[in-house]
C-alpha cells in the first residue's frame, strides 16, 4: 500500500540539523501516525507521500516546512515579580503562559535578579532539518483510529 491520506504510517528516523548534530531519533521505537492529518511537520509529510513500506530515504527540510521560522516577537523579557510562585527558575525550564485566549508553552532562556526572558518559539523554529527515514509499516487506518485521531496497536496507543 502506498502512503496516502488516512494511512497509518510507522517510521524509524534520525533527525539532524545542518551541521549534522543528532537532534532526535526513533531508536528502534517507530513513530506511528495517521498520514494527512497534520500530526507531523509538513516537509516530512510531503516527502513521505506515495512511498511504501521498506523505502529508505534522506530529506532536507527547510525551517519554513518544519517548525517554522523563528519570530523575535515570541521572545519576551518579563519582570521576575510577574512569575511569583515559580521557584528555582532556570534556563531551559518550560512554563505555561496565557496569550490572549490560549495557553502557550514558553522556554526560559535567561534569568537575572530582575527579569526572566522567555521564548514562545518551538525549540527547532528557524532550524533547517535533515531526516534519515526508514518506512516500517503502511496500512489503512481503522475507523476507530480515525475517530480517535491516533494510531492503535503495536506502534501506537493502547486502550
Amino acid at each position: 500500500m502506498k502512503i496516502q491520506k488516512n494511512a497509518v504510517v510507522a517510521i524509524n528516523y534520525k533527525l539532524t540539523d545542518a551541521s549534522g548534530e543528532l537532534l532526535d531519533e526513533s531508536a528502534g521505537q517507530p513513530l506511528a501516525f495517521i498520514y494527512g492529518t497534520g500530526q507531523i511537520i509538513p516537509g516530512l509529510e510531503t516527502a513521505l507521500d506515495g512511498r511504501v513500506a521498506g523505502d529508505t530515504f534522506k530529506v532536507d527540510i527547510p525551517a519554513k516546512d518544519a517548525y517554522g521560522e523563528k519570530y523575535d516577537e515570541m521572545i519576551q523579557k518579563v519582570p521576575r515579580s510577574s512569575l511569583q510562585g515559580v521557584n528555582d527558575l532556570k534556563v531551559g525550564m518550560q512554563l505555561e503562559a496565557q496569550a490572549e485566549d490560549q495557553t502557550v508553552v514558553v522556554m526560559v532562556t535567561e534569568v537575572t535578579d530582575e527579569f526572566v526572558t522567555v521564548d514562545g518559539n518551538h525549540p527547532l523554529a528557524g532550524v533547517d532539518l535533515t531526516f534519515d527515514v526508514e518506512i516500517v509499516e503502511v496500512r489503512a487506518a481503522t475507523s476507530e483510529e480515525l475517530d480517535h485521531g491516533h494510531v492503535h496497536g503495536e506502534h501506537g496507543h493502547h486502550h
